[in-house]
């Protein structure tokens, strides 16, 4: 099955990046785009976590680790990244030619813009605000393998079977394309609920179209990350709360001989 997907043109990440969920074809991190750091992941139960600040914008960064050619879905609150969907696996997505790192910053809002991602409070997020709340506070992402190519097909001498060659290629393709900071009080507001990701101002993210045929139906891999304030998370057992460091006993010779008393 065909289906057509947007290949983000950006350049390679310079640099080397430490990617908490690696997986096998794709690894993925959160990169905090105000400060410029890695968001550090947590993990518990299981799952994986990271603490986003109110107000930062931030972006999901992809690498593939393959020598092939992958398609990622992207879905961020429940919602598709590319096209603002309701996230489903099936959707389109970006492409990432081998070794290729990018960075996902926002909605795509055309073939040359997005509107930045930026955590925020549950009720200032795109989801919310689109009335899908449901899903708020977590990162996925879909990965898809390219099928191998067809055998070249042997040409049969019989007119009828060459008018049928015609035809088949140049019949529509079937699938879908692909569309493709506050005060610091109102920060401290906005770490006490959860957080979600909003809809930010206009970022340049130039992308094109590229064709892409799934070598499956279902993904050969699924990443997820959990999002949410650093209060929160603490709250939760999430994050675990730094030890206080101990008083060191007092010792009754500790030698020397007896000095004044400071006046």
């Amino acid at each position: 099955m065909k289906n057509f997907a947007a290949l983000l043109a950006a350049l390679p990440l310079a640099g080397c990046i430490n990617l908490a969920d690696a997986g096998a074809l794709v690894d993925v991190s959160v990169l905090d785009r105000s400060s410029g750091q890695e968001l550090e992941v947590y993990r518990h139960r299981g799952r994986l976590y990271v603490a986003g600040k109110p107000g930062n914008r931030y972006a999901v960064v992809l690498r593939n680790k393959g020598s092939g050619r992958v398609l990622t879905v992207l879905s961020v609150d429940g919602v598709n990244a590319l096209n603002g969907q309701t996230a489903a696996t099936s959707q389109a997505g970006y492409v990432l030619s081998a070794g290729q790192s990018a960075e996902i910053a926002g909605w795509r809002k055309s073939m040359d813009d997005v509107a930045a991602f930026y955590f925020t409070r549950l009720e200032d997020s795109y989801a919310g605000r689109t009335d899908r709340p449901q899903n708020v506070g977590v990162i996925g992402v879909a990965v898809y393998r390219e099928a191998a190519p067809p055998p070249p097909q042997v040409t049969m001498p019989s007119r009828e079977a060459d008018a049928a060659g015609k035809a088949e290629s140049a019949s529509p393709n079937a699938a879908a394309k692909a569309a493709a900071p506050a005060s610091e009080e109102a920060r401290d507001r906005q770490a006490a609920s959860r957080l979600g990701t909003g809809h930010g101002e206009r970022i340049s993210a130039p992308t094109q179209y590229t064709e892409f045929r799934r070598a499956s139906e279902a993904p050969a891999e699924m990443l997820t990350i959990y999002y949410d304030s650093r209060a929160r998370l603490l709250a939760q057992g999430i994050i675990p709360r730094p030890r206080p460091t101990p008083n060191p006993l007092p010792n009754p010779f500790p030698g020397g001989f007896t000095p004044d008393p400071r006046s």
